[in-house]
Protein backbone atom coordinates (compact mmCIF):
# COMPACT_ATOMS: atom_id res chain seq x y z
CA UNK A 1 0.00 0.00 0.00
CA UNK A 2 1.22 3.35 -0.59
CA UNK A 3 2.94 5.46 2.19
CA UNK A 4 1.41 9.00 3.22
CA UNK A 5 3.14 11.59 4.89
CA UNK A 6 0.57 12.41 7.71
CA UNK A 7 -2.56 10.91 9.18
CA UNK A 8 -4.34 11.04 11.98
CA UNK A 9 -4.97 7.68 14.43
CA UNK A 10 -7.96 7.49 16.26
CA UNK A 11 -7.45 4.67 18.66
CA UNK A 12 -11.28 3.93 20.42
CA UNK A 13 -10.23 0.90 22.74
CA UNK A 14 -11.38 0.97 26.01
CA UNK A 15 -8.85 2.88 27.78
CA UNK A 16 -7.74 -0.53 29.97
CA UNK A 17 -7.08 -2.57 27.07
CA UNK A 18 -4.92 0.63 25.20
CA UNK A 19 -1.36 -0.09 26.70
CA UNK A 20 -1.08 -3.31 25.08
CA UNK A 21 -2.54 -2.89 22.14
CA UNK A 22 -0.57 1.00 21.36
CA UNK A 23 2.66 -1.23 19.99
CA UNK A 24 0.94 -2.98 17.30
CA UNK A 25 -1.34 -0.57 16.98
CA UNK A 26 1.25 1.83 15.66
CA UNK A 27 3.64 -0.63 14.09
CA UNK A 28 0.86 -1.14 11.65
CA UNK A 29 0.62 2.69 11.22
CA UNK A 30 4.11 3.62 10.06
CA UNK A 31 3.52 1.18 7.57
CA UNK A 32 1.68 3.30 6.34
CA UNK A 33 2.64 6.83 7.46
CA UNK A 34 5.99 8.07 7.13
CA UNK A 35 6.24 11.95 8.89
CA UNK A 36 3.65 12.88 11.64
CA UNK A 37 1.35 10.69 12.80
CA UNK A 38 -1.53 12.39 14.88
CA UNK A 39 -3.33 10.31 17.79
CA UNK A 40 -6.55 11.58 18.34
CA UNK A 41 -8.14 9.44 21.60
CA UNK A 42 -11.58 8.49 21.88
CA UNK A 43 -11.89 5.26 23.78
CA UNK A 44 -15.50 3.29 23.18
CA UNK A 45 -15.83 5.47 20.45
CA UNK A 46 -18.66 3.10 18.33
CA UNK A 47 -17.85 3.24 14.82
CA UNK A 48 -19.81 0.47 13.61
CA UNK A 49 -22.95 1.36 15.24
CA UNK A 50 -26.19 2.79 13.32
CA UNK A 51 -25.99 6.38 13.62
CA UNK A 52 -22.62 8.57 12.98
CA UNK A 53 -20.77 9.01 16.53
CA UNK A 54 -19.87 13.03 17.89
CA UNK A 55 -16.51 13.61 19.52
CA UNK A 56 -16.96 14.24 23.36
CA UNK A 57 -15.20 15.49 25.93
CA UNK A 58 -13.05 12.77 27.19
CA UNK A 59 -12.06 13.54 31.31
CA UNK A 60 -8.52 13.84 32.07
CA UNK A 61 -7.48 10.86 34.58
CA UNK A 62 -4.47 9.10 36.13
CA UNK A 63 -4.50 6.38 33.65
CA UNK A 64 -4.63 8.89 30.46
CA UNK A 65 -1.46 10.44 31.95
CA UNK A 66 -0.03 7.15 31.81
CA UNK A 67 -1.13 5.97 28.24
CA UNK A 68 0.31 8.93 26.84
CA UNK A 69 3.54 8.03 28.47
CA UNK A 70 3.58 4.57 27.05
CA UNK A 71 2.51 5.95 23.91
CA UNK A 72 5.96 7.89 23.23
CA UNK A 73 7.56 5.27 24.74
CA UNK A 74 6.38 2.38 22.34
CA UNK A 75 6.99 4.99 19.78
CA UNK A 76 10.12 5.68 20.23
CA UNK A 77 10.92 1.64 20.06
CA UNK A 78 8.56 0.49 17.09
CA UNK A 79 8.46 4.04 14.75
CA UNK A 80 10.95 6.41 15.77
CA UNK A 81 11.19 7.72 12.39
CA UNK A 82 7.66 9.20 12.95
CA UNK A 83 6.83 12.57 14.29
CA UNK A 84 3.90 11.20 16.91
CA UNK A 85 1.59 14.04 18.40
CA UNK A 86 -0.99 12.63 20.74
CA UNK A 87 -4.13 15.53 20.20
CA UNK A 88 -5.90 16.69 23.30
CA UNK A 89 -8.65 19.14 22.33
CA UNK A 90 -11.19 16.99 23.51
CA UNK A 91 -9.50 15.94 26.56
CA UNK A 92 -11.16 17.90 29.95
CA UNK A 93 -12.56 17.86 33.04
CA UNK A 94 -16.41 18.65 32.21
CA UNK A 95 -16.98 21.05 34.52
CA UNK A 96 -14.90 23.24 32.16
CA UNK A 97 -16.10 21.84 28.99
CA UNK A 98 -19.31 23.21 30.14
CA UNK A 99 -18.44 26.68 30.84
CA UNK A 100 -18.22 29.69 28.78
CA UNK A 101 -19.46 30.05 25.01
CA UNK A 102 -18.14 26.29 23.79
CA UNK A 103 -21.05 24.20 23.25
CA UNK A 104 -21.84 21.58 26.16
CA UNK A 105 -19.57 18.30 25.72
CA UNK A 106 -18.68 19.31 22.12
CA UNK A 107 -14.94 19.52 21.85
CA UNK A 108 -14.94 20.47 18.40
CA UNK A 109 -17.69 23.30 17.71
CA UNK A 110 -15.58 24.30 14.24
CA UNK A 111 -13.24 21.82 12.59
CA UNK A 112 -9.40 21.90 14.12
CA UNK A 113 -6.57 22.99 11.72
CA UNK A 114 -3.43 20.59 11.70
CA UNK A 115 -0.27 22.07 11.22
CA UNK A 116 0.22 19.20 9.08
CA UNK A 117 -2.47 18.82 6.68
CA UNK A 118 -3.89 14.91 7.14
CA UNK A 119 -3.98 12.42 3.86
CA UNK A 120 -5.27 9.50 5.74
CA UNK A 121 -6.88 8.37 8.76
CA UNK A 122 -6.01 5.31 10.64
CA UNK A 123 -8.19 3.38 13.65
CA UNK A 124 -7.43 0.51 15.87
CA UNK A 125 -11.83 -0.05 16.10
CA UNK A 126 -12.49 -3.82 15.74
CA UNK A 127 -15.28 -4.97 13.11
CA UNK A 128 -17.60 -7.51 14.37
CA UNK A 129 -18.97 -7.93 10.86
CA UNK A 130 -16.18 -8.01 7.35
CA UNK A 131 -19.91 -6.66 6.16
CA UNK A 132 -19.08 -3.48 8.02
CA UNK A 133 -15.79 -2.72 6.47
CA UNK A 134 -17.33 -0.22 4.09
CA UNK A 135 -19.82 1.74 6.54
CA UNK A 136 -17.21 2.16 9.27
CA UNK A 137 -14.31 3.52 7.17
CA UNK A 138 -17.22 6.05 5.74
CA UNK A 139 -18.25 6.47 9.57
CA UNK A 140 -14.30 7.10 10.59
CA UNK A 141 -13.60 9.30 7.77
CA UNK A 142 -16.78 11.80 8.62
CA UNK A 143 -15.75 11.30 12.34
CA UNK A 144 -12.88 12.74 11.30
CA UNK A 145 -14.24 15.46 9.33
CA UNK A 146 -16.05 16.91 11.96
CA UNK A 147 -12.97 17.05 14.13
CA UNK A 148 -9.94 18.53 11.95
CA UNK A 149 -9.79 20.15 8.98
CA UNK A 150 -8.94 17.45 6.06
CA UNK A 151 -10.26 16.46 2.83
CA UNK A 152 -13.44 15.49 2.16
CA UNK A 153 -12.13 12.73 0.57
CA UNK A 154 -9.76 11.41 3.07
CA UNK A 155 -8.86 7.52 2.65
CA UNK A 156 -9.44 5.79 5.74
CA UNK A 157 -7.75 2.08 6.53
CA UNK A 158 -8.93 -0.20 9.38
CA UNK A 159 -5.87 -1.66 11.32
CA UNK A 160 -5.82 -4.76 12.11
CA UNK A 161 -3.09 -6.01 14.82
CA UNK A 162 -2.04 -8.79 16.22
CA UNK A 163 -5.39 -8.28 19.07
CA UNK A 164 -6.90 -11.74 19.64
CA UNK A 165 -3.32 -13.06 21.00
CA UNK A 166 -3.09 -9.90 23.38
CA UNK A 167 -6.97 -10.94 24.93
CA UNK A 168 -5.36 -13.52 27.83
CA UNK A 169 -3.24 -10.56 28.57
CA UNK A 170 -6.10 -8.12 28.81
CA UNK A 171 -8.08 -10.47 31.26
CA UNK A 172 -5.63 -9.94 33.96
CA UNK A 173 -5.71 -5.77 33.58
CA UNK A 174 -7.73 -3.61 36.09
CA UNK A 175 -11.83 -4.42 35.87
CA UNK A 176 -13.11 -1.98 33.43
CA UNK A 177 -16.09 -1.13 35.45
CA UNK A 178 -13.77 0.49 37.58
CA UNK A 179 -13.63 3.78 38.70
CA UNK A 180 -11.30 5.31 36.92
CA UNK A 181 -9.20 8.03 39.29
CA UNK A 182 -9.27 11.41 38.21
CA UNK A 183 -6.41 13.86 37.81
CA UNK A 184 -6.12 16.85 39.73
CA UNK A 185 -5.76 19.84 37.44
CA UNK A 186 -4.56 23.53 37.41
CA UNK A 187 -5.15 26.65 35.94
CA UNK A 188 -1.36 27.52 34.98
CA UNK A 189 1.25 25.09 34.61
CA UNK A 190 5.22 25.68 34.02
CA UNK A 191 7.90 23.39 33.05
CA UNK A 192 11.63 24.56 31.58
CA UNK A 193 14.24 22.73 29.28
CA UNK A 194 16.30 22.84 26.31
CA UNK A 195 13.66 21.42 24.14
CA UNK A 196 16.52 20.75 21.18
CA UNK A 197 14.91 18.42 18.01
CA UNK A 198 11.41 17.14 20.08
CA UNK A 199 11.55 13.68 21.25
CA UNK A 200 9.27 11.60 23.10
CA UNK A 201 10.39 11.96 26.32
CA UNK A 202 9.91 15.88 25.89
CA UNK A 203 6.44 15.15 23.89
CA UNK A 204 5.36 13.63 27.15
CA UNK A 205 6.45 16.33 29.60
CA UNK A 206 4.25 18.42 27.36
CA UNK A 207 1.28 16.08 26.78
CA UNK A 208 1.23 15.76 30.50
CA UNK A 209 1.58 19.75 30.89
CA UNK A 210 -1.49 19.88 28.49
CA UNK A 211 -3.46 17.94 30.88
CA UNK A 212 -2.92 19.16 34.04
CA UNK A 213 -3.70 23.08 32.52
CA UNK A 214 -6.59 24.41 32.18
CA UNK A 215 -6.22 28.17 31.31
CA UNK A 216 -2.14 28.97 30.70
CA UNK A 217 0.68 27.02 30.32
CA UNK A 218 4.24 28.47 30.78
CA UNK A 219 7.74 27.23 29.30
CA UNK A 220 10.99 28.63 30.13
CA UNK A 221 13.57 27.20 27.24
CA UNK A 222 16.88 27.27 28.20
CA UNK A 223 19.22 30.26 26.00
CA UNK A 224 23.17 30.92 25.60
CA UNK A 225 23.69 30.77 29.51
CA UNK A 226 22.15 27.58 30.02
CA UNK A 227 23.71 25.76 27.23
CA UNK A 228 27.58 25.83 28.23
CA UNK A 229 28.05 22.62 29.50
CA UNK A 230 25.63 20.41 27.41
CA UNK A 231 27.22 17.82 25.55
CA UNK A 232 27.72 18.97 21.63
CA UNK A 233 26.00 22.26 22.59
CA UNK A 234 27.03 23.46 18.58
CA UNK A 235 24.49 20.92 17.26
CA UNK A 236 22.00 22.24 19.60
CA UNK A 237 19.12 24.33 17.28
CA UNK A 238 18.46 27.92 17.62
CA UNK A 239 16.66 29.65 19.92
CA UNK A 240 14.12 30.56 17.80
CA UNK A 241 14.09 27.17 15.90
CA UNK A 242 13.28 25.41 18.87
CA UNK A 243 10.70 27.92 20.38
CA UNK A 244 8.92 27.76 16.72
CA UNK A 245 8.79 23.56 17.00
CA UNK A 246 7.28 24.05 20.45
CA UNK A 247 4.31 26.52 19.51
CA UNK A 248 3.60 24.37 16.03
CA UNK A 249 3.36 21.69 18.85
CA UNK A 250 1.09 22.67 21.18
CA UNK A 251 -0.89 24.72 19.11
CA UNK A 252 -1.66 20.81 17.27
CA UNK A 253 -1.95 19.25 20.81
CA UNK A 254 -3.78 21.78 22.55
CA UNK A 255 -5.38 25.17 21.00
CA UNK A 256 -7.43 26.17 24.00
CA UNK A 257 -4.34 27.01 26.09
CA UNK A 258 -2.81 29.99 26.99
CA UNK A 259 0.89 29.62 25.80
CA UNK A 260 3.73 31.28 27.23
CA UNK A 261 7.39 30.34 25.91
CA UNK A 262 9.92 32.12 27.79
CA UNK A 263 13.70 32.51 27.21
CA UNK A 264 15.35 30.66 30.27
CA UNK A 265 18.60 31.83 31.58
CA UNK A 266 19.02 30.50 34.64
CA UNK A 267 18.17 27.18 36.51
CA UNK A 268 14.97 29.19 37.93
CA UNK A 269 13.53 31.58 35.31
CA UNK A 270 9.94 33.37 36.05
CA UNK A 271 8.97 30.41 37.92
CA UNK A 272 9.92 32.20 41.33
CA UNK A 273 8.47 35.14 40.75
CA UNK A 274 4.84 34.24 39.27
CA UNK A 275 2.38 34.41 41.48
CA UNK A 276 -0.43 32.63 39.05
CA UNK A 277 1.81 29.46 38.99
CA UNK A 278 0.33 26.51 40.61
CA UNK A 279 2.26 23.52 39.28
CA UNK A 280 5.81 22.59 37.91
CA UNK A 281 6.06 19.32 35.66
CA UNK A 282 9.38 17.33 36.31
CA UNK A 283 11.15 13.89 36.09
CA UNK A 284 12.98 12.20 38.71
CA UNK A 285 16.21 14.00 37.99
CA UNK A 286 14.91 17.11 37.83
CA UNK A 287 12.72 16.69 41.12
CA UNK A 288 15.63 18.83 42.80
CA UNK A 289 15.47 21.77 40.66
CA UNK A 290 11.83 21.82 40.97
CA UNK A 291 12.42 21.48 45.09
CA UNK A 292 14.94 24.55 44.60
CA UNK A 293 11.91 26.29 42.59
CA UNK A 294 9.62 26.18 45.71
CA UNK A 295 12.50 27.17 48.05
CA UNK A 296 13.35 30.47 46.36
CA UNK A 297 9.70 31.20 45.81
CA UNK A 298 8.98 30.58 49.89
CA UNK A 299 11.76 32.98 50.31
CA UNK A 300 9.65 35.18 47.86
CA UNK A 301 6.54 35.16 49.65
CA UNK A 302 5.06 33.18 47.50
CA UNK A 303 3.16 29.90 47.81
CA UNK A 304 4.98 26.79 46.73
CA UNK A 305 4.30 25.12 43.46
CA UNK A 306 2.66 21.12 43.26
CA UNK A 307 5.45 19.34 42.20
CA UNK A 308 4.10 16.71 39.61
CA UNK A 309 6.65 13.84 38.62
CA UNK A 310 6.84 11.89 35.31
CA UNK A 311 8.46 8.85 34.38
CA UNK A 312 11.83 8.91 31.75
CA UNK A 313 11.52 7.29 29.07
CA UNK A 314 13.96 4.59 28.23
CA UNK A 315 16.04 4.72 25.10
CA UNK A 316 15.87 1.05 23.52
CA UNK A 317 18.54 2.06 21.00
CA UNK A 318 21.13 3.77 23.32
CA UNK A 319 24.53 3.40 22.78
CA UNK A 320 27.15 2.41 25.32
CA UNK A 321 28.42 6.08 25.38
CA UNK A 322 24.71 7.34 25.06
CA UNK A 323 22.44 7.78 28.10
CA UNK A 324 19.67 4.77 28.67
CA UNK A 325 17.14 7.76 29.16
CA UNK A 326 15.42 9.30 25.29
CA UNK A 327 17.78 12.55 25.83
CA UNK A 328 18.71 15.40 23.17
CA UNK A 329 22.42 14.60 23.62
CA UNK A 330 21.95 10.75 22.95
CA UNK A 331 20.02 12.73 19.59
CA UNK A 332 22.61 14.74 18.95
CA UNK A 333 25.50 12.50 19.16
CA UNK A 334 23.66 10.49 16.04
CA UNK A 335 24.41 13.61 14.27
CA UNK A 336 27.64 12.71 14.30
CA UNK A 337 28.78 11.44 10.93
CA UNK A 338 26.01 12.06 9.01
CA UNK A 339 25.24 14.66 6.44
CA UNK A 340 23.35 17.73 8.29
CA UNK A 341 23.09 19.86 5.41
CA UNK A 342 23.25 19.29 1.46
CA UNK A 343 26.56 20.39 -0.23
CA UNK A 344 26.82 23.72 -1.89
CA UNK A 345 27.32 24.06 -5.71
CA UNK A 346 30.46 22.39 -6.55
CA UNK A 347 30.07 22.38 -10.45
CA UNK A 348 33.12 24.55 -10.82
CA UNK A 349 35.19 21.18 -9.85
CA UNK A 350 35.78 18.08 -11.25
CA UNK A 351 33.55 15.28 -10.19
CA UNK A 352 36.34 13.11 -8.82
CA UNK A 353 38.21 13.45 -6.86
CA UNK A 354 35.56 14.16 -4.29
CA UNK A 355 37.61 16.56 -1.96
CA UNK A 356 36.21 16.61 1.59
CA UNK A 357 37.72 19.81 3.70
CA UNK A 358 38.50 18.73 7.21
CA UNK A 359 38.74 21.83 9.88
CA UNK A 360 38.59 21.86 13.57
CA UNK A 361 40.07 23.49 16.16
CA UNK A 362 43.59 23.15 18.40
CA UNK A 363 43.38 19.84 19.85
CA UNK A 364 39.98 18.51 18.27
CA UNK A 365 41.33 15.48 16.95
CA UNK A 366 41.16 16.65 12.99
CA UNK A 367 44.44 15.32 12.20
CA UNK A 368 43.80 11.75 13.68
CA UNK A 369 40.67 11.97 11.83
CA UNK A 370 42.31 12.55 8.61
CA UNK A 371 44.83 9.36 9.33
CA UNK A 372 41.84 6.79 9.67
CA UNK A 373 39.96 8.62 6.51
CA UNK A 374 43.33 7.72 5.23
CA UNK A 375 43.02 4.49 6.21
CA UNK A 376 39.99 3.80 4.40
CA UNK A 377 41.57 4.86 0.84
CA UNK A 378 41.61 8.61 0.70
CA UNK A 379 44.14 10.88 0.11
CA UNK A 380 45.77 13.07 2.54
CA UNK A 381 46.69 16.28 2.11
CA UNK A 382 48.13 17.86 5.20
CA UNK A 383 47.78 22.06 4.75
CA UNK A 384 50.65 22.58 7.81
CA UNK A 385 53.04 20.42 5.67
CA UNK A 386 52.00 22.45 3.01
CA UNK A 387 52.76 25.67 4.70
CA UNK A 388 56.34 24.84 5.48
CA UNK A 389 56.82 24.59 1.98
CA UNK A 390 55.35 28.13 1.14
CA UNK A 391 58.60 29.14 3.40
CA UNK A 392 61.16 26.99 1.46
CA UNK A 393 64.14 28.73 -0.08
CA UNK A 394 63.33 29.53 -3.89
CA UNK A 395 59.75 29.06 -3.48
CA UNK A 396 57.65 32.27 -4.48
CA UNK A 397 56.08 32.91 -1.09
CA UNK A 398 59.72 32.65 0.39
CA UNK A 399 60.78 35.93 -1.81
CA UNK A 400 57.36 37.78 -0.79
CA UNK A 401 57.35 37.23 2.75
CA UNK A 402 61.10 38.50 3.17
CA UNK A 403 60.05 41.58 0.46
CA UNK A 404 57.44 42.03 3.50
CA UNK A 405 59.04 41.62 6.73
CA UNK A 406 62.84 41.54 5.76
CA UNK A 407 65.71 39.31 5.84
CA UNK A 408 66.43 39.76 9.95
CA UNK A 409 63.59 36.90 10.52
CA UNK A 410 66.21 34.47 8.13
CA UNK A 411 68.12 32.07 10.09
CA UNK A 412 72.18 30.99 9.28
CA UNK A 413 71.43 28.53 5.93
CA UNK A 414 68.78 31.47 4.61
CA UNK A 415 65.87 29.35 5.80
CA UNK A 416 62.92 31.53 7.14
CA UNK A 417 62.53 31.25 11.07
CA UNK A 418 58.91 30.80 11.66
CA UNK A 419 59.73 31.92 15.65
CA UNK A 420 60.97 35.05 14.34
CA UNK A 421 58.40 35.64 11.87
CA UNK A 422 55.67 34.49 14.67
CA UNK A 423 56.96 37.38 16.71
CA UNK A 424 56.37 39.98 13.83
CA UNK A 425 52.79 39.46 13.60
CA UNK A 426 51.80 37.97 16.94
CA UNK A 427 48.90 40.60 18.37
CA UNK A 428 49.33 42.98 15.41
CA UNK A 429 46.21 41.79 13.05
CA UNK A 430 47.18 44.34 10.40
CA UNK A 431 50.73 42.22 9.80
CA UNK A 432 49.04 38.59 10.37
CA UNK A 433 46.74 39.87 7.63
CA UNK A 434 49.65 41.00 5.08
CA UNK A 435 51.66 37.50 5.84
CA UNK A 436 48.50 35.60 5.82
CA UNK A 437 47.42 37.24 2.25
CA UNK A 438 50.95 35.92 0.87
CA UNK A 439 50.48 32.06 2.12
CA UNK A 440 47.00 31.43 2.26
CA UNK A 441 46.97 31.62 -2.16
CA UNK A 442 50.54 29.70 -2.08
CA UNK A 443 49.31 26.91 0.00
CA UNK A 444 45.73 26.84 -2.14
CA UNK A 445 47.54 26.65 -5.42
CA UNK A 446 49.62 23.49 -4.23
CA UNK A 447 46.31 22.15 -2.79
CA UNK A 448 44.85 22.35 -5.99
CA UNK A 449 48.12 20.11 -7.21
CA UNK A 450 48.01 18.02 -5.16
CA UNK A 451 43.98 17.14 -5.66
CA UNK A 452 44.90 17.32 -9.60
CA UNK A 453 48.01 14.61 -8.80
CA UNK A 454 45.03 12.59 -7.14
CA UNK A 455 43.11 12.77 -10.04
CA UNK A 456 46.14 11.41 -12.61
CA UNK A 457 46.34 8.37 -10.65
CA UNK A 458 42.56 8.05 -10.09
CA UNK A 459 41.89 8.35 -6.39
CA UNK A 460 38.09 8.82 -5.67
CA UNK A 461 38.41 11.24 -2.37
CA UNK A 462 40.95 13.97 -1.14
CA UNK A 463 40.64 15.01 2.46
CA UNK A 464 42.22 18.79 2.44
CA UNK A 465 43.42 18.95 6.73
CA UNK A 466 43.30 22.33 7.04
CA UNK A 467 43.15 24.43 10.54
CA UNK A 468 42.48 27.58 8.31
CA UNK A 469 39.68 25.87 5.63
CA UNK A 470 37.04 28.60 6.91
CA UNK A 471 39.35 31.20 7.80
CA UNK A 472 40.98 31.53 4.43
CA UNK A 473 38.20 30.65 2.15
CA UNK A 474 39.15 27.94 0.50
CA UNK A 475 35.63 26.28 0.50
CA UNK A 476 35.78 26.42 -2.77
CA UNK A 477 38.66 23.99 -2.91
CA UNK A 478 36.46 21.04 -1.75
CA UNK A 479 32.99 19.67 -2.07
CA UNK A 480 32.19 19.21 1.16
CA UNK A 481 33.26 20.61 4.77
CA UNK A 482 33.69 18.04 7.87
CA UNK A 483 34.23 20.01 10.97
CA UNK A 484 36.12 18.20 14.00
CA UNK A 485 34.30 19.89 18.03
CA UNK A 486 35.46 19.19 21.17
CA UNK A 487 34.25 21.22 24.54
CA UNK A 488 36.67 24.00 24.98
CA UNK A 489 37.66 22.35 27.99
CA UNK A 490 39.04 19.50 26.62
CA UNK A 491 40.97 21.08 23.72
CA UNK A 492 42.92 23.20 26.74
CA UNK A 493 43.59 20.08 28.28
CA UNK A 494 44.81 18.18 25.05
CA UNK A 495 47.08 21.40 24.03
CA UNK A 496 49.10 21.71 27.42
CA UNK A 497 49.87 18.24 27.42
CA UNK A 498 50.41 17.65 23.91
CA UNK A 499 52.14 21.29 23.25
CA UNK A 500 53.68 21.76 27.19
CA UNK A 501 52.18 25.32 27.00
CA UNK A 502 50.32 26.76 29.87
CA UNK A 503 46.44 26.79 30.48
CA UNK A 504 46.84 30.71 29.73
CA UNK A 505 48.38 29.98 26.36
CA UNK A 506 46.48 27.46 25.30
CA UNK A 507 43.27 29.34 26.07
CA UNK A 508 44.27 32.26 23.71
CA UNK A 509 45.44 30.03 20.82
CA UNK A 510 41.61 29.00 20.95
CA UNK A 511 40.34 32.24 21.15
CA UNK A 512 42.71 33.26 17.96
CA UNK A 513 40.60 30.76 15.71
CA UNK A 514 37.43 30.31 14.96
CA UNK A 515 34.63 29.20 17.57
CA UNK A 516 33.18 25.31 17.37
CA UNK A 517 29.81 27.12 17.14
CA UNK A 518 30.93 29.25 13.92
CA UNK A 519 33.18 26.56 12.21
CA UNK A 520 29.66 24.02 12.20
CA UNK A 521 27.53 26.31 10.95
CA UNK A 522 29.44 25.66 7.73
CA UNK A 523 29.40 22.27 8.41
CA UNK A 524 28.51 19.25 6.30
CA UNK A 525 29.48 16.85 8.35
CA UNK A 526 30.54 16.80 12.07
CA UNK A 527 32.94 14.87 14.13
CA UNK A 528 33.56 14.73 17.62
CA UNK A 529 36.50 13.38 19.27
CA UNK A 530 35.84 14.01 22.88
CA UNK A 531 35.13 9.64 23.31
CA UNK A 532 37.55 6.57 23.45
CA UNK A 533 39.23 6.16 20.31
CA UNK A 534 36.85 2.92 18.88
CA UNK A 535 34.02 5.63 19.31
CA UNK A 536 35.49 8.26 17.19
CA UNK A 537 36.80 5.28 14.55
CA UNK A 538 32.98 4.19 14.55
CA UNK A 539 31.52 7.37 14.03
CA UNK A 540 34.72 8.41 11.25
CA UNK A 541 33.26 4.67 9.92
CA UNK A 542 29.79 5.80 9.39
CA UNK A 543 30.44 9.33 7.45
CA UNK A 544 32.95 7.59 5.56
CA UNK A 545 30.17 5.21 4.13
CA UNK A 546 27.00 7.67 3.59
CA UNK A 547 30.02 9.59 1.72
CA UNK A 548 30.53 7.06 -0.66
CA UNK A 549 26.64 6.60 -1.21
CA UNK A 550 26.37 10.32 -1.77
CA UNK A 551 29.75 9.76 -4.13
CA UNK A 552 28.15 6.70 -6.28
CA UNK A 553 24.23 8.57 -6.03
CA UNK A 554 26.36 11.70 -7.51
CA UNK A 555 27.76 9.78 -9.84
CA UNK A 556 24.40 7.83 -11.26
CA UNK A 557 22.57 11.07 -11.23
CA UNK A 558 25.13 12.54 -14.17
Amino acid sequence: MSMFSTGILVLTSPLHTLPLRIAPVLSSAAQLVDCTLYVHLHPGLNLGGGSQPRPVFIPPVVDLSALITRLYSNAADVCGHLDVRVLLTNVRAQSAACSGTMTPNCPFPTPQSLSHSPEVVLTDFALQDPGQSHQVTQCLQRYTGHCYVCSPSLPSVLLHPQLTRLQEKEEGLKDPEEKEEPLETYTDVVVGGTFDRLHGAHKTLLNISCLLASRRFLIGVCDQAMLKKKVLKELIEPYSLRVQRLQEFLQDTKPSLQVEIVPLDDPFGVSIIDPQLQCIVVSEETRKGGEAVNKKRLENGLPALVLHEIQLLKDAHHTETEEEKISSSSLRSRLLGTLLIPPKDASHLPPLPYVIGLTGGSGSGKSSIARQLEAFGAVRIDCDKLGHEVYQPGAAGYHRVLEEFGSDILNEDKTINRRALGRKVFGNQERLKALTDIVWPEIALLVKNRVSQARDEGKEVCVVDAAVLLEASWTDLVHEVWVSIIPEEEAVLRITERDGVTTEDAVRRLESQWSSSKQVEHANVVLSTLWEPEVTRKQVLKAWNLLQKRIHQRQEGQ
